[in-house]
Order: structure tokens, then C-alpha cells, then sequence
């Protein structure tokens, strides 16, 4: 056990800091922590093993593909390559001395990044787990779960009675896919972020973004009668507070999706960050007394960030529920009214 931890940091080292920016022997844990948690046209595994990825280029209605190593010299420092170059993590046009140009109008980057192949890779691992639970599911009708199956039912489960049901009710059975999907999704790319040369999926946001978009059009979309009556004609409000209620409900509306963005954003990328941060004390001291007090540490942040890793796929999932709910709220003492004007009739 105590060679497996071993063999488990020495790689985690090694992959954090086999291409730490140093200049003049000086090491720069701010560059270094930056370049892994951002997004990159290579994925770099350790030293000497770099995965080069595909760049997809539309400029001016002209469609360019090479791959990535042209921009990187024998020393992995950027180099131009046909007119374009990295600055800062994206690709622009350079001039013949290898300067930014200031015009990029009509350049489109469609090329597969770390973060893309790392999306792919929990697209193919949803589709493979769920898709041979279901197969196992219609084989095995009516008998108990075995292996996988055992494993994510009691999962499936818990999202289905704690989440949707109490908090989306009655028609919670037509978001279920939504939530499973989007449950699992940040849950598997938490873990995969966490792995040695993983990529900080969740942790970028642009993907939360698009999470926290998805959510807010399907509560958009799904709110009745009420629940826009609410926002436009809040019950109980004067009448001349109107035009005060109603823009802070829209803003309402809005801010919710954005705290689901930042949150999941900023836990997942601060993890990474102390992690790394604690390893970097390693360099910065360059003290034997220092590095088992780092590994130790950073050893315990790492298992806590596989907890936090399922508690934001808990809470995105749990949030994301009690929006729809409100959105699909139908209210009881309307319902009453309906039911008891007729019987008000006959008497």
C-alpha cells in the first residue's frame, strides 16, 4: 500500500511540474498552476510524453487543418506556423516576425483541445455504462441487479426519490433524463479531472456555462400559468410596486443559473489550485522537511476533492430540481378553488 501512494504522488509530481516554467533557475508555481488548469492545444501527460491535438482553423471562409506540434519547437516553446501562433492560450495571426496582428476578424477556432477529448472521453463512458446497464436491465427483467447494475442503481435511486420527486413532484418522471444526465456527467468529469494528466473539464467556464444554460432554458420553458404570474404579478404585491417586482424577478430569474455556473466553476478549479499550490511548496522551499508536509497535505486534499467531486454533481443536480420544481409548481388552494365551485353551485 505504502509503494502504491509512493508510486501514485511521484507521478502526480512528475506530470505537475515536468514542463514548470522556469526562467533563470527561478521556479514560477503561478504559470505552472495556470498552464494545468487552463484549456491547451496538447495534452501533456510527463515529461516527454505530449499529446498533440488537432487544430481546426476557418479563416475567411478558408478551412485549415495541421496539428498542433508545428507550433511547438524541439524545446515544446511556441513557434508560428503559417501566419499563426498561440498568444495566451488562443490562436492568432501573426506577422512575419512572429507579432500579433491586431486584426482577426473572420478566424474561427474549431480545434479539439485537452478539454474537448477530455468531453468525448466522458461522452464514450456514459454511453458505455448506461447503455450496458439498460441492456442488462431488459435481459435480466425482474431479477436482482448484479455487478454494474448493483453498483449505480441504488444511484439512479437516490436521484430519483431525494431529488426530482421531492423536489419537482408529481411530473418530476419527464426531467429525470435531464437530471441523471447531468448528475453523472459532472460527477464523471470531476473524477477524470482528478486523475494524473487529467483535464479540468467542470472547472472551465465555458462548460458550466452551457450546464447552467441548459437548466435555465428547461425552467423557462416548463414554468406555467403561475409561475410567470408570480414573476409579472407577484400575489400580495401593490399594484404600484410594479415596476420595481418585476425587473428584480427577471434578474431573479437569471442570477439562479449564474450561481449554478460560478459555484461549480470555482470549487472545482480552487481544488485543483490548493493541490497543485501544495506541491509547489516542494520548489519554493527545496527543504526535505517541507516535502512530506506537502504530500501529506496535498494527499488529503486530494481524497476531500473526490467527496466535493460527487457533492457538486449532488448540489448542481439539487438546485437544478428545485428551479424546475418552482418553474411546475401547481398551487393547491387554486386547485381547491377549481374543485369546490361547483359543490358552492349546487348549494
Amino acid at each position: 500500500m505504502k509503494r502504491l501512494f509512493v508510486l501514485l504522488f511521484s507521478f502526480l509530481t512528475l506530470n505537475a511540474f515536468a514542463d514548470a516554467p522556469v526562467e533563470g533557475g527561478e521556479f514560477k508555481p503561478g504559470d505552472m498552476i495556470t498552464h494545468h488548469i487552463a484549456d491547451d492545444y496538447t495534452w501533456h501527460f510527463a515529461d516527454g510524453v505530449v499529446l498533440y491535438l488537432p487544430v481546426i482553423l476557418v479563416d475567411n471562409g478558408e478551412l485549415k487543418v495541421f496539428s498542433s506540434h508545428n507550433f511547438y519547437d524541439d524545446n515544446h516553446e511556441t513557434v508560428p506556423y503559417q501566419g499563426y501562433a498561440i498568444e495566451h492560450g488562443h490562436i492568432v495571426r501573426v506577422n512575419e516576425a512572429g507579432e500579433p496582428l491586431e486584426d482577426h476578424g473572420g478566424l474561427y477556432d474549431f480545434s479539439i483541445t485537452k478539454n474537448v477529448v477530455s468531453l468525448f472521453i466522458s461522452v464514450a463512458l456514459l454511453f458505455g455504462i448506461f447503455l450496458t446497464i439498460a441492456s442488462r436491465y431488459k435481459k435480466n427483467a425482474g431479477k436482482a441487479p448484479r455487478g454494474i447494475q448493483s453498483f449505480f442503481e441504488p444511484i439512479i435511486i437516490f436521484v430519483r426519490d431525494d431529488i426530482a420527486k421531492g423536489n419537482i413532484g408529481p411530473k418530476y418522471e419527464r426531467y429525470m433524463p435531464y437530471l441523471l444526465t447531468v448528475f453523472f456527467f459532472i460527477w464523471f468529469n470531476n473524477l477524470l479531472g482528478l486523475m494524473p494528466g487529467g483535464a479540468n473539464l467542470t472547472g472551465n467556464i465555458a462548460v458550466t456555462l452551457i450546464l447552467a444554460l441548459l437548466t435555465l432554458l428547461i425552467t423557462v420553458f416548463s414554468g406555467n400559468k403561475n409561475y410567470w404570474k408570480h414573476i409579472f404579478a407577484t400575489p400580495g404585491v401593490p399594484l404600484w410596486l410594479a415596476p420595481i417586482m418585476i425587473p428584480v424577478e427577471l434578474i431573479g430569474i437569471l442570477t439562479k443559473p449564474f450561481s449554478l455556473m460560478v459555484r461549480l466553476f470555482a470549487n472545482i478549479t480552487a481544488g485543483h489550485i490548493i493541490i497543485l499550490s501544495l506541491f509547489s511548496l516542494i520548489f519554493i522551499f527545496e527543504s526535505l522537511a517541507v516535502g512530506p508536509l506537502s504530500v501529506a497535505f496535498a494527499t488529503f486534499m486530494n481524497f476531500l476533492e473526490l467527496f466535493v467531486a460527487l457533492l457538486q454533481a449532488y448540489i448542481f443536480t439539487l438546485l437544478s430540481a428545485m428551479y424546475i420544481g418552482g418553474a411546475v409548481e401547481e398551487h393547491e388552494h387554486e386547485h381547491g378553488e377549481e374543485h369546490a365551485a361547483p359543490g358552492a353551485a349546487a348549494h
